[in-house]
């Protein structure tokens, strides 16, 4: 099936119609391994800490020295979750809009255009106001987005996959530069970029939390109020059309969701890679293409990938921690190879 946005196998009617108790099934799964994966973000610090600490602090218990540790992880966990979920969906209506297998927050340039925004503001206006950063990291990342969507589409054959991974590519390092060249010479706006800039969920505050959740929340309704859009769009958009689909429509208020995404997550916790990328993709090999299925399952898995990361991250450097950001790139490079070279992934 060609369409304006490249050659790409639209979704099979088997993978459709994957019996729901098979999907039902996994999800199940899912939110198990989202369960254990808390448990050891709560249990796994500087200080490892018992089941009974943990159900302890769970109730509010801060009597003793492992509960109160509990009590200080919670934020950190829930905002892991809230991120990886928020990254996974992003990824996957990225994925699904464009028919592009590559599209990706950080990719597609979203991540950089949100850190250029949120640099440029502290840098030249003295942003620190928590809501004015989270404006202002939503509207650079729809402007990216829609930068690279526009140069991707230069040409007879309009945004295919390769021209818009090109685009967000070189858009991408185009920013960095500029968030460099911005930073170099302001220490003080360098020593309090620099480890939001590397991506993590430590130093997770209630207070910050409860401020980026309606945006999440209204990003997440509006990918999924999306859902049936998406599938139609999967068969390009010619079809999408003739069965009634508004696809401009379809289109952007996916899109718009994808970014406040993708700009409230980077905002709270900043430029983290590979979640949107390689989730989607190992959610398509499980239950399928259809969106109505696969969104909230990408969202699942999307915060167990993030949570299990952010436990890695403080095993393999106790006393010290590494940063989600850089266990999640180093997960995601290899399996993301793997997957690429699977025939349905390719076939996307």
């Amino acid at each position: 099936m060609t369409t304006a946005l490249g050659s790409l196998t639209p979704p099979d009617a088997a993978s459709l119609r994957r019996p729901a108790v098979v999907r039902v099934a996994w999800f199940l799964a899912a939110l198990a391994l989202l369960a254990v994966a808390s448990v050891l973000s709560l249990a796994i610090g500087t200080r490892v800490v018992s089941l009974d600490e943990v159900l302890a602090g769970l109730g509010g218990d801060t009597s003793t020295i492992g509960a109160a540790a509990v009590a200080v992880r919670i934020p950190r966990t829930v905002l892991a979750i809230l991120v990886g979920a928020a990254l996974a969906l992003s990824g996957t209506t990225l994925q699904g809009v464009t028919r592009n297998p590559l599209a990706d927050p950080g990719i597609l340039g979203l991540s950089a255009g949100a850190s250029l925004a949120v640099v440029t503001g502290m840098a030249f206006f003295g942003l620190s106001n928590p809501v004015a950063v989270l404006v202002v990291a939503i509207v650079g990342s729809a402007a990216a987005g829609v930068f690279v969507y526009a140069i991707g589409s230069l040409g007879r054959e309009g945004a295919t996959p390769l021209k818009l991974a090109l685009a967000g590519a070189a858009t991408t390092a185009a920013l960095g530069s500029l968030v460099s060249a911005i930073l170099l010479p302001r220490i003080e706006v360098m020593n309090s970029f620099r480890f939001w800039q590397i991506g993590g969920v430590g130093g997770a505050v209630w207070d910050r939390i409860l401020l980026v959740l309606p945006a999440l929340v209204v990003g997440a309704v509006l990918v999924l109020v999306m859902a049936r859009g998406m599938n139609s769009l999967a068969l390009g958009d010619d079809v999408a059309t003739g069965l009634g689909e508004h696809v401009g429509r379809t289109r952007l208020i996916s899109a718009l969701g994808a970014f406040i995404l993708c700009g409230a997550a980077t905002a709270i916790a900043g430029p983290i890679g590979f979640v949107g990328l390689i989730v989607p993709h190992l959610c398509r090999l499980v239950v399928g293409t259809d969106h109505r299925w696969l969104l909230p399952f990408t969202a699942v898995t999307g915060a167990v990938l993030l949570t299990a990361a952010d436990v890695v991250g403080r095993v393999i450097a106790r006393p010290d921690e590494v940063e989600v950001g850089i266990v999640t790139a180093l997960i995601g490079a290899p399996v993301f190879i793997a997957l690429a070279r699977r025939r349905k992934v390719r076939e996307l």
